[in-house]
């Protein structure tokens, strides 16, 4: 059976100080976890977090990645540059790049795919608005966005993560009930699986305000492989909590 995988996304905060402690505190406390540890990191912090993070359980992701592999695009990180700091994962397509940079599903894919061409995972990000939800368009949604990767990454799409995160449960401190999570996850593994006789070892992640208090219940899931964890990653001693419930 495959491990488990809880992802942080610091998403734009930290400071060098700041980021000492929290690693060291990880590091500190986290022994031989059972499952896959990873933190992603604001781009400036990637060379510090590649020093904290060495020899340990830890692995280095990204928040974003590049669709150009190098030139006149001030501002943009490419895949090759992230690869020369060790990076292990990337997110691509989260719910807040989609919002605020107006990222497409076909941007997405084309993400995804600058990451895998260098041997980066993408964790894949995809999730439905309340609107959406209220409307019954959830697997619609996110069957559509899930597409686009399949699509475009064809044979490679087996080296992916995939992260589910309900926009409607992010930050807000809502959640989506276990049994709404395993609902869409489903889905998701069926599209998978039409896709990939490998789909049983892509991991599904929830990313909905995953906390210590909910991370048993939505990792019992059958669908669910592990989390996509924000505020909480930022406090070592929740983040540990929720580490050591995927064990």
């Amino acid at each position: 059976m495959k491990k488990k995988l809880i992802a942080g996304n610091w998403k734009m905060n930290g400071s060098l100080a700041a980021n000492d402690a929290l690693v060291r505190a990880l590091r500190d406390g986290i022994g031989q976890p059972g499952c896959d540890v990873a933190v992603a990191v604001p781009a400036p912090y990637l060379a510090q977090l590649q020093s904290l993070v060495a020899d340990s359980p830890i692995a280095l992701a990204a928040q974003d990645v590049s669709v150009h592999e190098s030139g006149a695009y001030t501002g943009e990180v490419s895949a090759s540059m992230l690869k020369d700091f060790a990076v292990r994962y990337t997110l691509v397509g989260h719910s807040e790049r989609r919002q605020y940079h107006g990222e497409t599903d076909a941007t997405i894919a084309i993400k995804a795919q600058r990451a895998l061409s260098v041997g980066i995972t993408p964790i894949v990000c995809v999730g439905e608005t309340l609107a959406e939800r209220d409307a019954g368009q959830t697997e619609a949604v996110v069957k559509r966005q899930l597409a686009a990767v399949i699509h475009l990454n064809g044979h490679c799409i087996s080296e992916i993560v995939v992260a589910y995160e309900p926009v409607w449960a992010i930050g807000t401190g809502r959640t989506a009930s276990p049994e709404q999570a395993q609902q869409v996850h489903a889905v998701l593994r069926a599209q998978l699986a039409a896709a990939t006789s490998h789909a049983d070892r892509i991991p599904l992640l929830y990313g909905g305000s995953m906390n210590a208090a909910n991370v048993a219940q939505l990792l019992a899931q059958p669908d669910i492989d592990g989390g996509l964890v924000g505020g909480a990653s930022l406090k070592a001693s929740d983040f540990l909590q929720i580490i050591a419930a995927a064990q």
